[in-house]
């Protein structure tokens, strides 16, 4: 089992990530998204649906927490890994 928190740094620090349910719906759209997390609490419904191009995984936390995990001063509902840079997140 990987650590996601250090995952997640590694992603956010040496690749590519957009955070925010806007930003991570359109790179869904876009087809840029490898994977998408998305807290327990994410409010959007097209993020919550299955069926999306991009690899999910549902995060057990809540927006405050998974915030906090990607080392922001805000809450994070959603983010999409565009680039993995050089982490392992996408064997979540």
């Amino acid at each position: 089992m990987i650590d996601i928190g250090r995952a997640l740094k590694s992603a956010i620090s040496t690749g590519e990530v957009s955070f925010g349910v806007d930003q991570t719906e359109k790179a869904v759209k876009s087809g840029k998204a490898q994977l998408v997390i998305v807290a327990r609490n994410c409010p959007s419904e097209f993020l919550n649906t299955s069926g999306l191009d991009a690899k999910v995984h549902r995060y057990e936390g809540n927006n405050m927490e998974l915030g906090a995990l990607c080392g922001k001063p805000f809450s994070v509902s959603a983010l999409a890994v565009i680039d993995k840079g050089s982490s392992n997140i996408l064997s979540l």
